[in-house]
């Protein structure tokens, strides 16, 4: 887990998305035990508080759960669950901005798909 204290992102927000990065990376499977609130603010430094407030995030979402008085444990389904989080995101942020400059600047969508093909094949090894 890395965060980024001089970031515009709060520090609680970036502890989520670590340990959403874990659960979609493999570091962390359904049904077992994330670090816990005080292991992530003795480590980093940061008050209990902040972590927690982290957490309930993913609560709220379903992606984590807890478990009284043994800890907060990774929810079955959180994987998909965050993969469709992270396409949606993807779409709004990316895509239908994408789509609206290309319409100012006159580019065509298969325009579009071939500069996303140029772009892959610059070296790099990811599929899309």
């Amino acid at each position: 887990m890395k965060l980024d204290f001089n970031s515009e992102i709060p520090i609680y927000i970036q502890i989520a998305q670590s340990i959403e990065d874990g659960i979609l990376k493999g570091i962390f499977k359904e049904d077992e035990a994330i670090p816990s609130t005080t292991e992530i603010s003795v480590k980093f430094k940061i008050n209990p508080a902040t972590v927690a407030k982290g957490f309930n995030l993913l609560v709220d979402e379903g992606i984590i759960y807890k478990r009284r008085g043994v800890g907060m444990f990774v929810s079955k389904g959180s994987k998909e669950i965050l993969i469709q989080k992270r396409k949606d995101s993807f779409y709004k942020n990316y895509v239908v901005a994408l789509i609206e400059e290309a319409k100012k600047l006159g580019i065509s969508i298969e325009d579009i798909i071939e500069m996303i093909k140029r772009g892959n094949s610059c070296g790099s090894n990811t599929n899309i």
